[in-house]
């Protein structure tokens, strides 16, 4: 499994893009401080264009990815990696 993450500050929410065994999961939105479940993720959902540079990290689950969500942490927001553009 893996997770990367995308935080819209401005508009309270956190996406995130998923895999599981190699496999895409599809895309997810949840509030800022909300928690991801496996039947959020929509391999029909696509994450919107002003997310370029709010890229937060890769995560390895969604306990990892929640976790940090409900921490409140600091982000240190950068540019999407180009392999997931």
């Amino acid at each position: 499994m893996g997770f990367a993450v995308w935080i819209d500050a401005p508009g309270g929410l956190a996406w995130a893009r998923g895999t599981h065994e190699y496999r895409p999961m599809g895309t997810a939105v949840v509030g800022v401080f909300g928690q991801f479940r496996h039947r959020d993720f929509n391999p029909t959902l696509r994450l919107p264009r002003g997310l370029d540079r709010r890229f937060a990290g890769f995560f390895g689950s969604l306990e990892e990815v929640n976790a940090t969500l409900g921490a409140d942490p600091d982000w240190n927001l950068r540019p999407t990696p180009s392999h997931l553009r």
